[in-house]
């Protein structure tokens, strides 16, 4: 099966009609569709730097801003038909444009290629979205600011290897995901920085032929500069790589703490409970109150890794200029958005409605023996190698197992016997209280260092983030 050439604007060269198959396989209307309202932004400046240039006359431009605009009131009015047919959202437009304008509509392509324009398109649809995206990533280091000035005295114990293992301030862990997400946004401020570059003016690979005012059309966009190279300009997809690839990273780290949040619900720990709002129940078992939320934020870290390799491998043996592989650089790109999106979303809310069982985080601390170390650095200040000192700890800690005591429990006569460095200090020493407050160096969990943290996450979220 064939369909009809006779509306291809290539249909020139050619004599026979395109095969139904291929022209499916080679459409990409069907998902680069919601690029419409940056194509037609880009024609419309396009229009304007051929009145300029003088390749339209006033009157021509006009008619041609005017239908353009009247096009994009059908799309967004649900009352234009997206066909296989015109292949994607550039010849569709224009299709439509020129039957609402007659001929002058077929002069809007003069010194352009649908090379330049979707490489265009992608960029403005990329600055849009990602402003997007900033503000939902500025939203949660809110959040967690917020929570964690709730929570300065909240003792917790600090893991490693998931085991339990010095004491410190929920504070303290919930700013420390603050810090990866700072520069998580940074990353995508900085990819920004490359994706504000402005290709139309490019052409197909070589560069327009014509006068075309390219720092007016990049003014008219929004664009701070245009691109140096033409070949450059249309066969590279790097940016919206860099910036799956940022996406990446902000997944792995709200996966990161989806899944702290999920152990922290659970029975075995039950430091935090979720609110009904952002849980899911059991179809056949009445008690269940799953995390479901939290365990979506942490599953669809999969999909943008899987969209950063796919668009990797599109792009890795590709010759210039442009070639048709790179039509598959949409969909990853839009799924990446989407994603993040929705995870950004949700993840703030839920975390800002969650409760915090401050009395179940405190006995987890108490019970582990997370003062251990506290007690090697006692004995390190009354002149002690560390390393002996370390000894000396481990051997209380294993009689304290044996004999089924805390730390604090144990009686001066059990320190002595241990080191007779041991006196009435010990068991001020042992306290999680006394080992939070020890740690007040900069960065540390104790409480003051904990609050200068959270002041100047507060200046620094007070500051105008970059426009995008």
């Amino acid at each position: 099966m064939a369909t009809t050439i006779k509306n291809k604007p290539w249909a020139g060269r050619f004599t026979s009609a395109t095969n139904t198959l291929a022209e499916e396989l080679n459409a990409s209307i069907g998902f680069d569709c919601r690029l419409y309202k940056y194509d037609i932004m880009g024609s419309i400046a396009h229009a304007k730097t051929l009145k300029r240039a003088g390749i339209l006359t006033v009157a021509e431009s006009a008619k041609i801003i005017k239908g353009l605009k009247a096009v994009e009131k059908e799309i967004e009015a649900g009352r234009f038909e997206f066909l296989v047919e015109d292949e994607d959202i550039h010849m569709a437009i224009e299709k439509r444009l020129t039957q609402k304008i007659g001929a002058v509509g077929g002069k809007l392509h003069t010194g352009r290629s649908r090379n330049d324009q979707v490489a265009l398109d992608v960029r403005l649809y990329l600055k849009a979205e990602c402003g997007e995206a900033l503000t939902l990533l500025k939203q949660l280091r809110k959040t967690l600011v917020s929570l964690a000035k709730l929570h300065v005295d909240t003792i917790m114990p600090g893991y490693t290897h998931l085991q339990r293992a010095q004491p410190v301030l929920l504070a303290h862990h919930l700013m420390a995901y603050y810090e990866m997400f700072a520069r998580d946004e940074g990353r995508f401020v900085d990819c920004m920085a490359r994706v504000d570059v402005m290709p139309l003016g490019a052409g197909a690979l070589a560069g327009s032929p014509y006068a075309l005012d390219r720092d007016y059309t990049a003014k008219l966009l929004g664009f701070s500069k245009v691109t140096a190279n033409s070949l450059d300009a249309v066969s590279d997809r790097d940016f919206s790589i860099e910036f799956i690839s940022a996406s990446s990273i902000m997944m792995m780290h709200l996966s990161r703490f989806a899944e702290e949040l999920i152990i922290w619900s659970s029975q075995e720990f039950g430091f935090v409970e979720f609110s009904d709002s952002f849980s899911t129940g059991s179809s056949i078992m009445p008690q269940k109150k799953n995390p479901d939320m939290a365990e979506l934020a942490r599953g669809k870290v999969g999909r943008v890794y899987g969209n950063l390799m796919t668009l990797l491998t599109v792009m890795k043996a590709l010759p210039l200029a442009y070639n048709k592989d790179m039509q598959e650089d949409k969909e990853p790109l839009f799924d990446t958005i989407d994603t993040i999106k929705a995870v950004l979303g949700v993840v703030a809310p839920m975390v800002k409605t969650m409760r915090v069982n401050k009395k179940n985080m405190r006995r987890a601390t108490v019970e582990g023996f997370l003062t251990a170390t506290d007690v090697a650095d006692y004995l390190v200040g009354k002149g002690l190698a560390f390393r002996k000192a370390h000894a000396v700890s481990g051997k209380a800690v294993r009689f304290a197992i044996d004999k089924s005591k805390t730390l604090e429990e144990l009686t001066m006569k059990e320190w002595k016997g241990f080191s007779p460095l041991f006196e009435d200090g010990i068991f001020d020493a042992v306290t999680v209280e006394s080992s939070i407050k020890a740690r007040k160096i900069s960065g540390g969990t104790g409480t003051a260092s904990v609050r200068a943290q959270i002041k100047r996450a507060e200046r620094e979220l007070k500051k105008r983030g970059r426009a995008l």
